[in-house]
């Protein structure tokens, strides 16, 4: 005979040891990368950093391609240690089949691409700092569920771009392709991604999220639009784990300046912080043999990638360009203008 003592709880840490018996009250559905995510939590805080991140975004869509993505985020109490003042770094781990980004043994991600499914751990402490459950942890989860079921090849850098062709930035850190992204945008282009590119190793569409322009201060010197820089002045400040410190500039408020749909790539660029001689030495083509040792040097991640030597292919043929800097950078902008009018004319 069973007692009512002996009946075990729902919330019994020994009747259900994993949490398998949890539903989520709420579920919001957001387009993002080519793909519907299904993101379910109980935390309103996790959810209004989801809508922080992916809200209002446009859907791009990539042809006959469409998956759904499941993602539950949950909140824990810390169980275990001390809070910390700035949450450690992600360490990525994983096995066949699987993928792990672990802050801390309460804040982490498990994701299973195959499945089509994610789950995202948060203590309650973590959601203090925002930042980096947004960028190390959630987008953690974005950028590895859809471009693995997609066959996108990712790469870091930007894409801006008008009439459908976008021009892909590459460089290390600090080259210029932040002020380059800002500039685009002044000159009316439009934004793809600033930071992360997906691309379709056949095609060359390109996919990305475009929420946020990230700017250093010293940036605003080559703003004379006075909107426009009052909308970045205005922005928060968010501080890199480089010490790094750059306004983060909501593109959604801006109306015109995130591109609608994926690019086609028209061109890549490596952009450099080496001065130009002149105007006419300002972008020049990349023999087509430096390529692809220039494009593993700048992408050891994206190279790994199944769809790489497809891709290096593609984008060797469309046009392989080396940008260096001139007074201003609407000089660099103008010069990638027209080089977007040829590729559109000889499409």
């Amino acid at each position: 005979m069973m007692f009512p003592s002996d009946i075990p709880l729902r919330d019994d840490p020994l009747a259900d040891p994993f949490g398998e018996r949890l539903r989520p009250a709420i579920c919001m559905s957001r387009e993002v990368l080519g793909a519907r995510f299904r993101f379910e939590s109980d935390s309103i805080a996790l959810l209004e950093l989801v809508e922080a991140a992916y809200g209002g975004l446009p859907g791009h869509r990539f042809p006959g391609l469409s998956p759904e993505f499941h993602v539950e985020l949950r909140v824990v109490p810390r169980t275990a240690g001390e809070g910390f003042v700035e949450p450690p770094p992600v360490r990525m781990q994983g096995g066949r089949g699987l993928l792990c980004g672990v802050v801390d043994a309460s804040n982490y991600v498990v994701l299973a691409p195959a499945q089509r499914r994610g789950l995202i751990i948060v203590s309650e402490d973590m959601l203090a700092f925002p930042y980096h459950v947004r960028y190390e942890l959630l987008e953690f989860a974005v950028f590895l569920l859809a471009p693995r079921v997609l066959n996108l090849v990712p790469l870091h850098g930007a894409c801006i771009g008008k009439n459908g062709l976008g021009v892909l930035l590459l460089g290390p850190s600090g080259a210029g392709k932040s002020t380059l992204t800002l500039q685009g945008l002044l000159h009316g282009m439009d934004l793809l991604a600033e930071d992360s590119v997906f691309v379709h190793p056949e095609n060359l569409l390109a996919t990305g999220v475009p929420n946020f322009l990230h700017v250093k201060h010293d940036t605003l010197r080559f703003v004379d639009d006075p909107v426009a820089r009052e909308w970045i002045e205005r922005s928060p400040v968010i501080r890199r784990r480089s010490g790094v410190a750059k306004y983060e500039a909501d593109l959604r408020e801006r109306p015109g300046f995130s591109a609608q749909a994926p690019l086609r790539l028209a061109a890549a660029v490596f952009v450099s912080s080496e001065p130009a001689d002149g105007p006419d030495d300002l972008l020049k083509p990349v023999p087509w043999e430096f390529v692809p040792s220039m494009l593993s040097a700048d992408q050891p991640y994206a190279a790994g990638h199944a769809g790489w030597d497809r891709f290096v292919q593609r984008i060797n043929r469309t046009g392989v360009y080396a940008l260096r800097r001139g007074p201003h950078p609407r000089d660099a902008i103008q010069a990638l203008d027209r080089l977007l009018d040829r590729s559109g004319t000889t499409d």
